[in-house]
């Protein structure tokens, strides 16, 4: 599940992309740098939290120290960086894809080194799973940067976007179709309605997931993302639906009334900036919002109707995005027919947040934070 959430990311510049000698950052580096009250696992209650997540098209960083019964973000860093550019036709991560990758992970590197970190996950998506020199990749990271990445499947992928996603459930809902739409796959989770938890965010109730071997970089790249007509788009919705038409199949859901699909991704998020007619990206009014079936159709019409300059020229797009976007719709489209809802709630979190979710719930900070000041 390639995170391509909304935004254009940071500009931030890596200061140092020599090798040096310091702490390697990993799944394993859990041992704090101070020491500090611990907790009955070891951990200190006052720990701060890392999770980054490389995906086909985005590199991004969240670290967040625990509240009473979810975290606090203290530091973020997104930056586009098409690592899978390229990928679908030459099996290979390309030199200048590894070097824009090599400069952004940097960039996390030293934010959680000033943040100083106490447990983090480092994770790599499809990019790092199908490419014949991803280990390559892995060990230059880890040689020049001192990050190593976890490769993760697709059930991973799953889980860990259901447990960031799980707040924003429809309570009231009967089950959930989310969807993530990624750089160079897609998942879609079947959920329940989220279990109660005594401590932390509720506790998602996956009844059934799919991974599909296509996102919006390597779609784009056999259909073309510059000029898309009607026709190139009902290709892509086409070849996508096989996938989804089979999953829909075989994961029936309840009467459609009762049931809402939730969106995590740059497409969806992306929608959602436009529909609110943003002047610029901004995650406060985009993460959680509702959207209707029929404001969606809308903003797809109008993204169809554009150029390619005027795709560009909207805020909520930019350079980065205006040659993937209608590749996203084009998704979407596909999952929206095979599961026609009226209402798709839109989340800018995902991978990140599962993962600090996982993190704190394995150590217990909520259990111990119950009932103390924050």
């Amino acid at each position: 599940m390639d995170d391509e959430a909304g935004g254009t990311g940071s500009v931030d510049r890596a200061r140092d992309l020599a090798p040096r000698r310091r702490r390697r950052w990993g799944r394993r580096s859990f041992k704090a740098w101070h020491q500090g009250p611990a907790g009955d696992n070891g951990h200190r209650r006052d720990a701060t939290y890392a999770a980054l997540d490389l995906g086909t098209n985005n590199c991004r960083l969240l670290v967040a120290r625990p509240t009473a019964d979810t975290f606090r973000v203290v530091a973020a860093f997104s930056r586009i960086i098409r690592l899978g550019e390229g990928l679908s036709k030459s099996g290979r991560l390309s030199d200048a894809a590894i070097g824009r990758a090599v400069e952004a992970l940097a960039v996390c590197r030293d934010k959680m080194e000033n943040r100083m970190v106490t447990r983090a996950r480092l994770i790599a998506t499809e990019a790092c799973r199908a490419a014949e020199n991803g280990a390559d990749f892995r060990a230059r990271v880890a040689e020049e940067v001192g990050l190593e990445l976890e490769i993760v499947d697709r059930e991973t992928e799953a889980s860990l976007a259901a447990s960031g996603c799980s707040p924003l459930l429809d309570p009231q809902a009967q089950g959930v179709i989310l969807f993530d739409i990624g750089g160079g796959s897609s998942e879609l989770v079947r959920l329940g309605p989220s279990r109660p938890s005594n401590y932390g965010p509720p506790h998602p109730d996956i009844l059934g997931w799919m991974s599909i071997p296509i996102g919006v970089v390597n779609l784009a790249e056999r259909h073309g993302g510059h000029t898309v007509t009607r026709d190139i788009y009902e290709e892509m919705i086409s070849e996508v639906g096989e996938y989804v038409g089979r999953f829909a199949l075989e994961h029936p859901m309840p009467a459609l009334g009762d049931v809402h699909l939730l969106g995590t991704s740059g497409t969806v998020t992306t929608i959602a900036g436009v529909h609110l007619e943003l002047k610029r990206y901004e995650r406060r009014y985009v993460d959680g919002c509702w959207m209707t079936d029929e404001q969606i159709s809308s903003v797809i019409d109008r993204l169809l109707q554009m150029s390619y300059e005027e795709r560009v020229a909207n805020p909520c797009i930019g350079l980065e995005r205006a040659d993937l976007v209608l590749a996203g719709c084009a998704i979407l489209e596909a999952i929206r027919r095979a599961f026609p809802c009226q209402r798709v709630r839109v989340a800018d979190r995902g991978l990140r947040e599962g993962m600090l979710v996982q993190m704190m719930r394995a150590d217990n900070v909520w259990r111990r934070t119950a009932g103390r000041p924050q």
